[in-house]
């Protein structure tokens, strides 16, 4: 059973934090050229992008889920590299809803009136994104180093 959770928590995280990083680092540099280029198109762009953002990241939902059950199984909830694993996904999450998605939503709105967006308001998205990817960075590294771990390597 442990093998089947794990397998199942390592493809979550795969195919729903993976497209949600991709898309959310692509938003940005996006929201930028809607001016310089065909608008339509653009904001389309723009707009497919945030939406992968919120249905992705509602999908990994199931990543956290299915890794306590992992950990469950393996016996390890209380190790350290889990706990602070534990602590950055929920970090992660919380600046993807406070920050991320909020931030993408508005310049979405902006952009759909043809309304200017500024420069810093995507540098200041670009930075959250930027966090929320190096958490889930760092929290991939702890899932694969496991340090203390009697079953790391």
């Amino acid at each position: 059973m442990t093998k089947i959770l794990l397998t199942l928590h390592v493809l979550a995280a795969i195919v729903a934090v993976g497209p949600v990083t991709v898309a959310a680092s692509m938003f940005p540099p996006a929201a930028r050229r809607v001016p310089a280029t065909d608008g339509a198109v653009a904001v389309g762009t723009v707009r497919l992008l945030h939406r992968i953002c919120r249905v992705y990241g509602a999908i990994g939902v199931s990543v956290p889920v299915l890794g306590l059950a992992t950990g469950l199984a393996m016996g390890v909830l209380g190790s350290g590299w889990l706990i602070t694993s534990i602590a950055l996904t929920a970090a992660a999450a919380g600046i993807l809803i406070a920050f991320v998605l909020p931030r993408q939503e508005e310049l979405v709105g902006q952009l759909s009136a043809e309304k200017p967006v500024e420069h810093s308001a995507t540098v200041q998205l670009a930075m959250f994104t930027g966090i929320f990817n190096l958490l889930w960075a760092t929290v991939t590294v702890l899932m694969i180093v496991r340090p203390g771990s009697t079953t790391g390597a």
